[in-house]
């Protein structure tokens, strides 16, 4: 099948955000995806929690790396109080908005149905603060949101998030040099190869398993009762980006004349999108089956991947 580029809205919170900050030198979120790592791997987190993102990958562990890839540079604020964080981002609003996260969604009370916390990391972009609120570009698809200042900073305060620290945002966002686009997608190839081998030294709960025994694992545990919690982590969040993630790597590895490689991201972001369907009428025993065929393309991606930078040991 020929790949198609996805375009449309969708869970891609931090890239949009960092495009905004960025401005109009930003790299598509595609290429801001692409350079996170974030499509390179599988992992089941703790042994029960589905993410089509790399074993032992969060958003930060790849936003440095990213934004070096990208040619810019940032300055990271963590406070230790909520009045030392609102002090802090009351001074950065004055040079700008300010890119902030990980917050927890569930107490993102501009967003329809949000009334407490689910565990949901997401990034915001905040343009003004005062003691009533915050006004902000939610890229959940809410520009200009208004929130009041007790639900942002207790959102901010990430508490029912797995990794990170409260209070945490960026600033001081500077250009050092320029990268083309395409630069950016190879200048990443080096951290994607090292988050897909499973070898990346970063914390890793317990239990967790990555790639092909994660994604053979999830379909046992599909097929052995589907929770409500799994599936509808999986199909309100999990398989949507990854799909997305897959295609947006696909087009990214096509850009640079990888069409291995390319082929293989499209065929994965093909299968995790052919999940969505049978999950959400409870064919579980065909989504099991579509995982079972995800699970050796992420061995065959790596020995792609490893063939363009000289490493192919998985």
């Amino acid at each position: 099948m020929k790949h198609v580029p996805y375009v449309c809205s969708g869970p891609y919170c931090y890239a949009n955000s960092f495009a905004m900050m960025l401005g109009a030198d930003a790299p598509s979120t595609v290429a801001i995806e692409f350079a996170t790592s974030s499509p390179f791997g599988m992992q089941l987190l703790g042994g029960t929690l589905p993410f089509f993102d790399p074993y032992g990958w969060t958003p930060e562990a790849g936003f440095d790396a990213a934004l070096d890839a990208m040619g810019w540079t940032s300055a990271v604020t963590k406070s230790n109080s909520e009045e030392d964080a609102l002090a802090q981002l009351k001074l950065a609003l004055s040079d700008g908005p300010v890119w902030v996260g990980p917050v927890e969604m569930g107490h993102l009370r501009h967003q329809p149905g949000m009334d407490g916390p689910i565990a949901a990391d997401h990034y915001l972009v905040v343009l003004a603060v005062d003691d009533e609120g915050v006004r902000m570009h939610d890229p959940q698809g809410y520009p200009f949101a208004t929130l009041p200042l007790d639900d942002f900073l207790t959102a901010w305060r990430a508490e029912t998030i797995d990794y990170g620290d409260p209070y945490t945002m960026r600033t001081d966002f500077r250009r050092v040099r320029v990268v083309q686009e395409d630069g950016v997608i190879r200048a990443s190839l080096p951290a994607a190869l090292r988050w897909l081998s499973m070898k990346h030294p970063q914390h890793v709960p317990e239990g967790t398993v990555g790639n092909e025994e994660a994604t053979q694992r999830l379909a046992s545990m599909i097929e052995g009762g589907c929770s409500d919690d799994l599936r509808g982590h999986l199909i309100h969040f999990a398989v949507r980006v990854g799909a997305r993630r897959l295609a947006d790597a696909a087009t990214c590895l096509a850009r640079i004349d990888q069409a291995d490689a390319a082929g293989i991201a499209s065929e994965q972001a093909l299968l995790i999108g052919s999940l969505q369907f049978p999950l959400v009428v409870g064919r579980d025993a065909e989504a099991a089956a579509i995982l079972r065929k995800l699970a050796p393309t992420y061995p065959r991606l790596f020995s792609s991947l490893g063939g363009i930078s000289g490493k192919s040991s998985y």
